[in-house]
């Protein structure tokens, strides 16, 4: 029998070491081992403990309506035997098990789509961000939804007390708070509440706990299809001799619950605290145990916010789900929401560009400022836009349009919250920059997209009638872009509405700043 061994496992990536260090050397971090004592047995005792109290559920003891949480029947109760790809079809086929894909749609289209159509069954997924930016209040929207679908839902707190979420509760649901809705959340279309104006459903139950001894007891009685625990550093395992939120607490905590979600099909969902950079805390193993990473980003003093994926297994990592905070909770943002073409008048410095996130299209604003710098010291800073990208477009200024910048301090952002990264928005970029240099600005109603080369030629970009229509829905009269080929012209003299600017070099893309 394996015996109990003493480690240091790094609390940044997670590997372990034989003897401590003060420098990583997997992952280069400093002062980042932590002592922790590694027992195999007891990793299977836990993982025994938990598919012998679901085979109770499955069984028929201890869930009554349990048959809702989809569980898999006999999992973890007898050794796993390999079996041929057309048996597992034909398993997943016959139970709709966890190779089915079955999912649990919350009713929140944007967080849907970036789950990519629902929470699956069975599946782990890890949700971070900064405090205060509205991952509870997601949760708990979610699990209310779920819970008025039929479903039952498990909200595990770890840090509010069963009261402190029955009042955000009410607030969601009656629009509460002093001085109720505010003009600003009237004219942006915000008058109802994030929650329905009605009693909680029955379905939805509310556990205060940190031990997950007792969390993992009180899922087999209730017998879920989804539990969400807010937030995975406060649970602990009081066999682990270390505090809640260490290195050791959070890999055997998580991959308890991971080994929990695959032995009884039911959906965990994980709020993970952030550190200063932005990251998820805790080691890197928990993002490789879980099925999903999700990121919530925005700006505590912006309204809006943004769920992307880093990570899903059941899904493309590429949409994203966009949210307005209200006093009434998060409202989501209209189907292809974007900058409309008379939402402001056309300014220096300020290129609208129709950006791809999945299968959508926004419009995002790209503003730039040039400002008088020292030579050889000049600043290039940018927000929401890949840096690299932005000295490329000023060298191809440089070179190929005639600017001087190198004295020049150059500030770029994208407005909205909305990270940029794409090549098609080079053209935007450039002309934003050229704009607030020579302070002249495209005419109002114009769009620009198009990927710049280093040779100062104007590249084709994906998609391109996706764009063009979306900015002629958002009311945009003219869109500068690449050459088309001739099945993209086609398309063009069929939208009579929008006149489509082909420019080839940088030199002619110039030429359009009125």
């Amino acid at each position: 029998m394996a015996k109990a061994r003493k480690v240091f496992l790094c609390r940044s990536c997670g590997n372990a070491q034989s003897r401590w260090l003060g420098k990583c050397p997997d992952c280069g971090a400093w002062d980042s081992l932590e002592e922790t004592t590694l027992d195999p047995a007891g990793e299977k005792d836990s993982q025994r403990g938990i598919a012998a109290a679901w085979g109770e559920v499955n069984a028929g003891t201890g869930g009554g309506e349990g048959a809702t949480g989809g569980g898999i029947s006999g999992m973890g109760a007898a050794p796993a035997a390999a079996m041929s790809l057309a048996q597992v079809d034909a398993a997943s086929a016959a139970s709709g098990g966890i190779a089915g894909l079955n999912r649990l749609p919350s009713g929140i289209h944007e967080l849907d789509r970036v789950l990519g159509g629902g929470l699956v069954v069975g599946s782990a997924v890890l949700i971070g961000g900064e405090p205060g930016i509205g991952k509870s209040t997601l949760l708990l929207q979610a699990a209310f939804a779920w819970g008025a679908a039929g479903k039952r839902v498990l909200y595990v707190s770890s840090e509010e007390s069963a009261q402190q979420i029955g009042m955000r509760a009410t607030r969601l649901t009656e629009g509460g708070g002093a001085g109720g809705e505010s003009e600003s959340a009237e004219n942006s279309g915000a008058t109802k509440a994030a929650l329905p104006a009605s009693r909680a459903p029955d379905n939805l139950f509310i556990l205060a706990e940190t031990n997950l001894a007792r969390i993992v007891e009180q899922a087999r009685k209730v017998a879920p299809a989804a539990i969400v625990i807010d937030s995975v550093q406060m649970i602990y395992k009081s066999d682990i001799p270390a505090a809640p939120g260490s290195v050791t607490q959070l890999r055997r905590c998580c991959a308890d619950l991971v080994y929990l979600a695959k032995a009884s099909g039911v959906a965990i969902v994980l709020v993970g605290h952030v550190t200063k950079d932005g990251q998820l805390a805790g080691p890197r193993l928990l993002e490789h145990l879980v099925d999903c990473v999700l990121s919530f980003e925005g700006d505590r003093y912006h309204s809006h916010r943004v769920v992307r994926a880093a990570k899903n297994r059941f899904g493309t990592t590429l949409e994203i789900g966009l949210f307005e905070m209200t006093q009434r909770g998060l409202r989501e943002v209209p189907e292809g929401g974007g900058v409309p073409a008379a939402s402001g008048e056309a300014r220096p410095g300020s290129v609208v560009c129709p950006v791809m996130t999945g299968t959508r299209c926004l419009l995002v604003e790209l503003q730039a400022l040039t400002a008088t710098g020292f030579l050889g010291a000049a600043k290039r800073k940018s927000s929401g836009l890949d840096t690299n990208r932005l000295a490329m477009v000023i060298a191809v200024l440089e070179q190929h349009a005639g600017l001087r910048l190198a004295d020049r301090d150059v500030f770029a952002s994208s407005v909205g919250g909305i990270k940029v990264a794409e090549p098609a928005s080079d053209l935007a970029l450039l002309l934003a920059i050229a704009g607030a240099h020579y302070r002249k600005g495209l005419s109002a109603g114009t769009a620009a997209v198009g990927e710049v080369g280093l040779g100062g030629e104007i590249r084709a970009v994906p998609q391109m009638e996706q764009r063009i229509r979306e900015a002629a829905r958002l009311g945009y009269k003219r869109v500068i872009v690449p050459p088309l080929h001739a099945n993209e012209r086609a398309m063009v003299r069929a939208l009579k509405d929008v006149e489509v600017a082909e420019v080839k070099t940088v030199g002619r893309a110039v030429e359009q700043l009125g």
